[in-house]
């Protein structure tokens, strides 16, 4: 594998990553809102649709080109930064932050 489709790998593993911030860090904030809104099924749904809207538009961009392999490293990126985000914010942490 030349160094520049290395690049491009690595570079796409960081768009996943970001992706997988956005959409996790978006659905962390709407779990948060959830108290303080009337319209708690409406939040809940414009929240999903704008978030897999993003999500899977980046994806269908990194799949345009013909470069399964893009679209492979940037759904792992994805998959690491949700199992980095269920360990930081994972069920254990939130039962930690209730008793105190």
């Amino acid at each position: 594998m030349k160094m520049n489709a290395m690049f491009i790998i690595v570079l796409m593993f960081a768009v996943g990553l970001a992706l997988g911030a956005f959409y996790f860090i978006s659905l962390w904030q709407t779990v948060q809102r959830l108290g303080q809104t009337q319209s708690r099924a409406r939040l809940l749904v414009i929240s999903y649709v704008l978030r897999l809207s993003v999500v899977l538009t980046a994806f269908y961009f990194l799949l345009r080109d013909g470069h399964w392999e893009w679209l492979v490293a940037a759904m792992i990126g994805f998959v690491v930064m949700r199992k980095i985000f269920t360990y930081h914010f994972g069920p254990q942490k939130t039962m930690e932050a209730v008793h105190e």
